[in-house]
C-alpha cells in the first residue's frame, strides 16, 4: 500500500501512467518512485522505456548517476521538461540524452603511467563494457580507421554507429587535458565521413573527443555542439561516491549558472537594440 500511494504521488498523469504500464513493470516503477526529483524521475522512466533496461540495469544507471551525466541535466529546467516531453512523444533520442561526461572506464584495469596505445587495446579487449558504458544503440565499426587527404594519411581511433541517432559516431582518445586544436583534427574527420562514408537516410556524423580533463570555458567559446562535436572527461579509476557526488552537483550549478549568465545577457542585448532603434 505504501508503494501504491508513493506511485499515485509519484505520477499523476493517467496517460504518462498508461503509457508507462504497458511497457515497465512494477519492480521498474518501484525504483522509479523513490527518486524525489521529478526530472530525474522522468528521465530514467523515459530511457528505460525506450531502451528495454531490465530492473537491474534501471538500479544500476540509477547508481553511476546517468542523469546527472548527460548533457540534458546541465540545461535549465523548463529545457529539460520540453526535451523529455518530446522524448515521450516521438521516442527520439537526441545527442544530449546520448552522451554522458565524464564516463567511467575502471573496467579497463589502467593503473600508472600508460599510453594512447594502451587505452584503445584495452578498451577493444572490453568492448562489452566499454560499449554498455556508452549506452544502448552503439555498434563497433572499425578501428584505427585510415582515411587519406592529399597523399597524407590519418588514422581515427575508434569508428561507431548509432542505430537511434542514425549516424557514424567517432571516438577520439587523448591521454591529456583537452586542447583547442583537437576540434580541428576532429572536425576534419567529420568532414571527410560526411562526404564519402555517410550513407542515405544517415545523420551527419559526430564526434566524441574523450579527454583526461578539459576547461569549460574553452569549450563554450569553440562551440563545439555547432560542429558535432562532443567533449568528455573519463575515469579509470573508481572515485568515491560522495566525491563524485559533489563534483557532478557543482558541474550541473556551474552549467545552469552560466547558461542563464548567457541569456540574460541576449535579453539585455536585445533591449538595448529597441531602446536605439527608439
Amino acid at each position: 500500500m505504501r508503494h501504491c500511494l508513493r506511485f499515485a504521488e509519484s505520477f499523476p498523469d493517467e496517460q504518462i501512467v498508461s503509457a508507462l504500464q504497458r511497457q515497465l513493470s512494477w519492480t521498474h516503477l518501484k525504483a522509479l518512485i523513490y527518486l524525489d526529483d521529478p526530472l530525474k524521475r522522468d528521465f530514467y522512466a523515459e530511457m528505460c522505456r525506450i531502451e528495454g533496461w531490465s530492473t537491474r540495469t534501471l538500479e544500476k544507471k540509477i547508481g553511476s548517476m546517468l542523469y546527472e551525466r548527460t548533457a540534458l541535466s546541465r540545461k535549465p529546467e523548463k529545457l529539460i521538461e520540453q526535451e523529455l516531453a518530446a522524448l515521450r512523444d516521438t521516442d527520439k533520442l537526441t545527442p544530449d540524452l546520448v552522451f554522458r561526461d565524464p564516463y567511467f572506464l575502471d573496467f579497463l584495469g589502467l593503473t600508472g603511467m600508460f599510453q594512447e596505445k594502451d587505452l584503445e587495446a584495452a578498451i577493444l579487449r572490453e568492448m562489452e563494457s566499454f560499449i554498455l558504458e556508452l549506452g544502448v544503440g552503439f555498434s563497433f565499426v572499425a578501428r584505427q580507421k585510415r582515411i587519406t587527404l592529399d597523399g597524407d594519411d590519418f588514422y581515427i581511433d575508434l569508428l561507431f554507429f548509432h542505430r537511434r541517432l542514425h549516424c557514424l559516431v567517432v571516438v577520439e582518445l587523448k591521454l591529456d587535458k583537452f586542447r583547442p586544436e583537437h576540434k580541428g583534427q576532429m572536425e576534419l574527420y567529420l568532414r571527410w565521413l560526411d562526404k564519402y562514408e555517410r550513407q542515405e537516410g544517415e545523420s551527419a556524423p559526430i564526434g566524441m573527443i574523450l579527454c583526461a580533463g578539459k576547461k569549460q570555458e574553452q569549450i563554450e567559446l569553440l562551440e563545439l555542439g555547432k560542429s558535432g562535436i562532443h567533449v568528455a572527461e573519463y575515469l579509470t579509476d573508481s572515485l568515491p561516491k560522495e566525491v563524485l557526488q559533489a563534483k557532478l552537483r557543482k558541474t550541473i550549478a556551474d552549467a545552469r549558472k552560466r547558461l542563464e549568465n548567457r541569456d540574460a545577457g541576449r535579453i539585455a542585448e536585445n533591449v538595448a537594440k529597441l531602446l536605439e532603434g527608439e
